[in-house]
């Protein structure tokens, strides 16, 4: 992303400060897996925002990596993670555009309300074996809700599956309105 998005994201996170700290998404919480008390292990949450979802999986006992473009964003993470008293949880602005993860890094890797086609060779291999993916965003009938939307960022009906056709997929939901959902485990 460009200094332009950064910006952009930075702008319309400010809008936000004053609402009230978002939930983790129900999708996260229905299928995240138990964490190992003994060998603590490791999530993404990408392009994550305010962190809500990276903090919620450091709560659960995974060693949270959370990524976002904005500045803003992660200050407000950051102030949420002190709150709780989290130290398991890394706050990284990251130009996704520029992403460098090794293999087999992440035992769940979590994405919502983002879309970059070309992340999602990379983001199959940043999972372990036999970790997951849970991944949210919009799908082509956003545009009934808000026609002036880039089409490049909406996804079309059962795309979303097919980039994971290879992995067991544990959910795939499109007729929930305008959003396509996604849980796959990555064979070992």
């Amino acid at each position: 992303m460009a200094v332009e998005d950064r910006v952009r994201w930075d702008n319309n996170y400010k809008k936000k400060n004053d609402k009230p700290y978002p939930s983790a998404d129900p999708l996260l919480k229905d299928f995240t897996p138990l964490a190992d008390n003994e060998a603590m292990p490791r999530a993404l949450d990408l392009a994550g925002g305010v962190g809500q979802n990276g903090l919620w999986l450091a709560e659960q006992g995974y060693a949270s990596d959370i990524m976002d473009i904005s500045r803003v964003a992660l200050q407000r993470a950051r102030a949420e993670m002190g709150m709780r008293n989290l130290r398991n949880a890394n706050l990284l602005q990251i130009d996704v555009d520029k992403l460098d993860i090794d293999p087999a890094t992440y035992d769940l890797i979590c994405v919502f309300r983002y879309l970059k086609r070309d992340l999602f060779p990379f983001l199959k291999e940043a999972t372990k074996p036999n970790g997951r993916i849970i991944y949210e965003t919009f799908n082509l009938r956003y545009l009934d809700v808000v026609p002036q939307f880039n089409r490049d960022f909406l996804l079309e009906d059962g795309e979303l599956e097919g980039y994971f056709s290879d992995w067991q997929i544990i959910y795939s939901e499109e007729e929930e309105q305008h959003i396509s959902q996604l849980v796959a485990v990555k064979p070992s």
